[in-house]
């Protein structure tokens, strides 16, 4: 019996001859695997969306063929990342991946056949020696673009909080996974809102202790943003005790690297005003489960008001008549929050990019009404677009 041994992940264009030659130096005559051959890449917000062109990729695989290989492909049908569940990377510095996985995979996000897929059906038809002819090509889902759904109801965040679990009181800041929440088991992803006294304005500084975006507030005022690029913030004076409110973000966890064993999320550690270490903190979990979500139903929402506040939550409708198709949603104008279809969050959407739509798949909708929820953070167009294409941002080829 011998083990079957993988070379290292081929990445880009180049099949790695080198680790060819070193695994064949172990292994003499031992079958060879490539474990991971990168078909595309994924994509991080604020960035471009990576491409392989089809020719590089069918080009590369020619050559694990030729040379007798298997290969796995990755990926080869796209995906995505629903919820809280894309993940980041920490070299040379945090950054956070879109839901889309799409990867420029053979087979898209959505199933769609691509050039890619055609390309390697051709070539591994050539590797058919049993004579039989391929099956013939599934045919494709229509995908539907529905009437937009129009925001109509409204709801603070800060209303939203008797909806949550009951509040968690600490005399210093706790990261979201030490909460006592979720009958003790912590908080695992979502937003946490922490929320102090202050009685003056001046300098507050974060560190390194948001994990991994906050927006702070003062008596329920937006004054600005800490993330890893900006550690200071001023806060202005008043009279009297005010309510300072950081709403922290769990962006995504590191995937791979040396940051795998630090991956606490919320505030890691003291928030200082003035060089002061906060203290006495009233913690609120916003891990939006769809139990959450199903609870806002009692909320006391109003209608959508000329000038709403922001965080919220915005509510409208879906209408999709007939069996469901797939759908993309757009969301133009707005900034940064979450999509909620029938109580299923669909994941981040952001206005920086690239990804630009978020995927529906049609089993998600109800023949019927279907209950659209939007979470924002910032600003919003108050309108919901389903288009019947993805829109994944401006392309760049993967160097």
């Amino acid at each position: 019996m011998y083990c079957l041994v993988a070379i290292s992940s081929v990445k880009l264009q180049k099949l790695n001859l080198r680790d060819i030659q070193k695994l064949n130096a172990i292994q003499l005559n031992g079958p060879s695997l490539v474990m991971e051959y990168w078909t595309g890449g994924f994509d991080i917000w604020g960035d471009l969306h990576h491409v392989l062109p089809p020719e590089d990729m069918v080009s590369t695989m020619r050559e694990i063929l030729r040379r007798g290989m298997s290969v796995n492909l990755y990926m080869f049908h796209g995906g995505s990342s629903f919820g809280f569940m894309s993940g980041a990377l920490a070299d040379p510095s945090y950054r956070s991946l879109v839901p889309s996985y799409d990867y420029d995979a053979p087979l898209s996000e959505a199933g769609e056949y691509t050039p890619k897929y055609h390309l390697l059906r051709d070539l591994l038809s050539r590797y058919n020696t049993r004579g039989d002819s391929f099956p013939d090509m599934p045919a494709l889902r229509y995908k539907e673009a529905y009437e937009p759904a129009i925001m109509y109801q409204h709801l603070s965040l800060w209303d939203a909080l008797p909806f949550t679990e009951e509040p968690f009181r600490s005399s210093k800041p706790k990261n979201m996974e030490n909460l006592p929440s979720n009958n003790g088991n912590g908080q695992s992803y979502g937003y946490t809102l922490y929320e102090t006294t202050i009685r003056r304005g001046g300098k507050l500084k974060s560190g390194d202790h948001v994990r991994d975006r906050a927006l702070v507030f003062i008596d329920r005022n937006y004054i600005g943003l800490f993330k890893h690029q900006n550690v200071e913030l001023a806060v202005p004076d008043g009279k009297g005790p005010r309510t300072l409110s950081l709403l922290v973000e769990n962006c995504g966890r590191v995937h791979r690297g040396k940051h795998l064993d630090n991956q606490h999320k919320g505030l890691v550690g003291d928030i200082l005003l003035n060089n002061i270490p906060l203290r006495e903190f009233t913690i609120y979990s916003l891990d939006m489960k769809p139990s959450f979500i199903d609870s806002l139903y009692q909320a006391p929402w109003k209608s959508l008001p000329e000038n709403p506040s922001f965080p919220g939550f915005f509510m409208g409708r879906l209408f999709a008549y007939g069996y469901p198709s797939d759908t993309f949603v757009k969301m133009p104008g707005w900034a940064k929050g979450i999509v909620f279809i029938n109580g299923l969050n669909l994941g981040r959407y952001w206005s920086i990019g690239p990804q630009q739509a978020l995927y529906l798949p049609g089993p998600f909708l109800n023949s019927g009404i279907n209950q659209v929820i939007v979470f924002e953070e910032q600003e919003g167009d108050y309108k919901v677009h389903f288009e019947d294409t993805p829109d994944l941002g401006m392309a760049a080829e993967i160097q």
